[in-house]
């Protein structure tokens, strides 16, 4: 996990299994930080190989957090596994998922510009 404040965005970076325990890790994760707004949660899954309901759950939880609080939150990096899930369920269409990370920095950096 990682804040910087120039962009004023948090990092996660959950590694492994996002199943019952890696779902409880990245959870936590999220509770710890106080969400401001504006911020933007980037959820980095490009260590994930393996992501299943109770995984989803968590993301789910982040993202209503990160949005009853006014925050962004997106996701990058979503292998094959993840992203079949992500479909089968239909949750990609309410994630926004970026190929890479430096895709959301360009992003961010194109919005500052012209925003």
């Amino acid at each position: 996990m990682t804040l910087t404040p120039e962009f004023q965005l948090v990092l996660f970076k959950p590694e492994g299994r996002v199943d019952l325990e890696g779902g409880r890790v990245l959870s936590e994760q999220m509770a710890k930080i106080a969400p401001q707004p504006h911020q933007l949660w980037v959820i980095d899954l490009v260590k994930v190989d393996f992501m299943d309901s109770s995984g989803l759950v968590a993301l789910v939880k982040g993202l209503k957090a990160a949005r009853q609080s006014g925050c962004r939150l997106v996701l990058c990096n979503v292998h094959a596994p993840v992203r079949l899930i992500l479909e089968l369920t239909d949750l990609d269409s309410v994630f926004e998922i970026f190929n890479s990370y430096e895709d959301i920095l360009s992003t961010l950096n194109h919005q500052t510009v012209t925003g």
